[in-house]
């Protein structure tokens, strides 16, 4: 049988590069949105209900959305307030929206010095979140706070995404342009903050952590939701990769990494985002500058193919993919083309 068409959501004049979720609300997504392909010009935030119609089949409507002075490379929902959602920005903004309130931010801060391009909110500490950006720097912020709880120095370049463990409360994970993942934990000796202490000024960097996962850019990384200490990346590489950071070995350059568990192959541009399934520990799924969004199994078992599913219908890069928190199965891929699509896999 086949399956049923994607439910579409077109914006023109504004190229998505991020679609999240909400943990509160089983129908409500968010997009984040750049005019000029986030080069020049102004951002928006997009909010999305999906409404199930007959025989499997969905329906978007754009329920509201906010104007920026910059791009939108990323948004998150908070934990703790099911209407509140936090965005990056290239001017090296974050800010706070409440989608009951009004069409301004209800905070804002500045603290990154170069184009933020991630967020991403504690499922386990639900009171703070963590950003990354392209000076180098992860941040981890509480909305209550005019300034950062703490500044890590994470790599000496671009930050493309860190994110909290769901697993650990103080463990955090990024990615970077210099080809690691990086692993910090926030309870270890070094980042006690007390009388004296200020790491707003002298950033903290040392990594329990690294793995030296390509040697080019990589561009997204994810934690598996069922294995703790299981991460995916992806990057420039064209390539999706399972690593096992308790399987710890030495590399060349003294470094202490994980173990690759196993490569996905198949995308024949840079992959820009993985996102490990809800629902199953073995699924993934990736979203590639080939326009394409795939599935994988990540343990198949003999005979069966690790690719699952292929969705195609983009006509621009695909740089967001995001599952559904209560709908198994369900897939909302957004792209350049000013295109969300949200699809039954």
């Amino acid at each position: 049988m086949n399956k049923p068409p994607p439910a579409v959501l077109q914006t023109p004049g504004f190229a998505h590069f991020a679609v999240a979720w909400s943990p509160f609300h089983t129908t409500r997504l968010a997009l984040a949105s750049s005019a000029n392909f986030g080069l020049v010009g102004n951002g928006r935030l997009h909010l999305v209900s999906v409404v199930p119609g007959p025989n499997g089949t969905l329906a978007t409507t754009l329920d509201k959305h906010y104007e920026t002075q910059d791009g939108l490379y990323d948004v998150a929902w908070s934990e703790v307030h099911e209407n509140q959602l936090v965005t990056a920005s290239g001017d090296g903004s974050i800010r706070l929206w409440d989608a009951m309130l009004h069409n301004l931010p209800i905070r804002a801060w500045h603290e990154h010095t170069r184009e933020v391009f991630s967020v991403d909110w504690s499922n386990l500490k639900k009171d703070v979140f963590v950003s990354s950006s392209w000076d180098g720097n992860v941040k981890v912020w509480t909305p209550e706070r005019p300034r950062s709880v703490l500044t890590l120095h994470a790599h000496q370049s671009c930050v493309y995404q860190a994110m909290f463990s769901p697993h650990q409360p103080d463990l955090i994970v990024s990615c970077s342009t210099d080809g690691t993942l990086r692993m910090f934990d926030l309870r270890t000796p070094s980042y006690v903050t007390g009388p004296g202490t200020n790491t707003f000024t002298t950033p903290l960097s040392t990594s329990v952590l690294t793995v030296p996962a390509s040697g080019t850019e990589v561009l997204s990384v994810d934690w598996n939701k069922y294995r703790p200490f299981v991460l995916a990346s992806a990057g420039v590489d064209k390539l999706a990769k399972v690593w096992d950071c308790r399987m710890v070995k030495l590399g060349e350059t003294g470094q202490i990494g994980g173990a690759c568990e196993t490569q996905l192959l198949g995308h024949e541009f840079a992959v820009r985002k993985v996102q490990w399934s809800p629902h199953r520990a073995e699924i993934l799924a990736t979203a590639s500058y080939d326009m394409t969004c795939r599935v994988w199994n990540t343990v198949p078992t003999a005979g069966r193919p690790q690719l699952l599913h292929i969705h195609d219908p983009h006509t621009e890069f695909v740089v967001g993919c995001s599952w559904s928190l209560y709908d198994e199965g369900v897939l909302a891929s957004c792209g350049w083309d000013s295109r969300l699509n949200v699809f039954r896999v």
